[in-house]
């Protein structure tokens, strides 16, 4: 890691040299005075809230207009409590005309400069948000303009770009955030992150990275909750290396990192396939005195298990147990999966009576993963068995099973079998994913049944999922040695005529397999 001193230098340093711009003055409006009848009808009005008379104030309702509605407000605005139960009978007793975007700001500057935030967050995202049809840049010019006659305070701003921010609103938070910096006016970190949280939500982790570059030029200092979801953004965008170096410099800019830090990291480096490196960030993370949590070693071990690293996985569970935290179904469940997926059900076997000894909850995937490592060794009738054993334990075979299933047979050449669960896993309800169609395809072929391995291509074809051109070869290979050249007609007119697969390239193969 850089040192301290030299990654302040590097800050400072971009800092001074970044670009902020003059903020556009502030305009002022003033509100003409109000005369005559509506003067009369303010002052009644205002009295009989000063003395708390509803009842009377109701028989006035049917009057209000928005600039009678404004000067109401703007008497009551040093009594922000006042204000606000005007505001919200004026809503349903008066009549709908009686209120405009001016009245509707004046409102939430006398709860902003009051400090109730909550308040007037609820008022933007209740009131103006999902109701009002004005653009954004209208909606803020109603708040500018009534700015300097409420005496407000920029928190109105950050109130209004947390609102869009918390509904997912991210082009008027996103055209607020500008409006705001050209005005002079800057969020707060915590606005800032729930836009960043919502980008995160809505899968924009490449504006989640730029939003963090403006906050930069902002000089809006971000905490440690804004840093994680950066770091989670790069690892979302595959950029490990540069969350990694943000990991380093968070200490620099004053923020610790935290447990959610390493463990965003971990995850991105297991899924990149590189485990060991992941394993070095957990050590790190013990060098710094954060504990490891569940959540640390399930994603190191999915790491190791899916790179059949099941060696370093188990030691990783090990690791888990010794520091006192106990392995769930997750954890039982990755490993088993591990084991299957290199044919050593014996030590899956062990783990799920360890499962079992331990009162942890099994499920459809402790099954699954055991039925799979079953098939994968040949052991297709203890695989039956177990699938037996799923109705007592309240559990039901899901796609996966029969996918376990099916490969079974088919490393078994027993095509018939396999056909007879495809069609049971059919009438379950539940669709076979390329892999399966695959497989039962070529050991239809093996087995010379090319009627049932032309069906099967049909079905796929009727799920919208093209053949590759090795199995496509295959089948018309099968076909042309077989005689029954009208199964290629056949096929031709499915998947040429679903354009699944160019007819050129169809032409090919069968010129390839002789096919005339």
């Amino acid at each position: 890691m850089k040192s301290l001193a030299a990654v302040r230098r590097l800050s400072a340093a971009a800092a001074a040299s970044a670009a902020f711009p003059a903020a556009v003055p502030i305009p002022f409006h003033s509100i003409p005075d109000s005369r005559g009848r509506d003067h009369d009808f303010i002052a009644v009005a205002h009295s009989h809230l000063l003395h708390g008379d509803w009842a009377a104030l109701n028989a006035l309702a049917p009057s209000l207009t928005p600039f009678r509605t404004t000067h109401i407000l703007l008497r009551l605005r040093h009594d922000p409590i006042l204000s606000l139960q005007f505001y919200r009978w004026s809503l349903t007793r008066g009549p709908p005309a009686s209120h405009s975007l001016d009245t509707h700001a004046i409102v939430l500057h006398i709860l902003t400069k009051s400090r109730r935030f909550t308040v007037a967050e609820q008022i933007f995202r209740q009131n103006l948000v999902p109701r009002t049809q004005n653009s954004t840049a209208e909606l803020f010019d109603a708040v500018l303009r009534t700015y300097r006659v409420c005496d407000s305070s920029p928190a109105v701003f950050d109130s209004m770009f947390k609102a869009y921010s918390h509904e997912k609103k991210l082009r008027k938070a996103s055209e607020t955030f500008r409006l705001m910096r050209d005005y002079g006016f800057a969020p707060k970190v915590k606005s800032c992150n729930a836009f960043l949280s919502s980008l995160l939500a809505r899968g924009r982790a490449d504006v989640a990275v730029a939003f963090h570059r403006e906050m930069q030029r902002c000089r809006i200092s971000p905490n440690v909750y804004t840093l994680n979801m950066v770091i989670s953004a790069l690892c979302k965008l595959g950029k490990p290396e540069q969350a990694l170096r943000l990991l380093e410099k968070m200490e620099a800019i004053g923020c610790s990192p935290t447990v959610v830090s390493f463990n965003t990291l971990i995850d991105a480096h297991c899924k990149k396939g590189i485990p060991d490196l992941a394993s070095k960030l957990k050590n790190a993370m013990i060098g710094k005195g954060l504990q490891p949590t569940e959540v640390t070693y399930n994603t190191l071990i999915h790491g190791f298990c899916k790179e059949g690293k099941l060696h370093e996985a188990y030691r990783c569970f090990q690791e888990m147990k010794a520091a006192q935290l106990k392995p769930n179904t997750i954890t039982y469940n990755t490993m088993i999966n591990g084991y299957s997926g290199v044919d050593d059900i014996e030590k899956g076997s062990r783990l799920y009576e360890e499962m079992v000894t331990n009162g942890i909850e099994v499920d459809i995937v402790t099954y699954n993963a055991l039925i799979r490592g079953l098939c994968n060794v040949g052991k297709t009738n203890k695989a039956a068995c177990l699938v037996k054993e799923l109705c007592g334990k309240n559990l039901v075979p899901n796609g996966m099973t029969y996918a376990a299933l099916i490969a079974g047979q088919c490393r078994r050449k027993n095509s018939e079998r396999a056909l007879e669960l495809y069609k049971a896993m059919k009438r379950s309800g539940f669709a076979p994913d390329g892999d399966t169609f695959r497989l039962l395809i070529s050991t239809f072929c093996e087995n010379d049944d090319f009627e049932s391995a032309v069906q099967v291509l049909k079905e796929m074809a009727g799920r919208r999922m093209a053949p590759d051109e090795a199995l496509l070869a295959e089948v018309l290979e099968g076909i042309s040695a077989s005689g029954k050249t009208h199964l290629a007609t056949e096929l031709q007119s499915i998947l040429v005529g679903t354009k699944l697969v160019p007819e050129a390239g169809f032409k090919m193969c069968m010129d390839l397999v002789c096919i005339p």
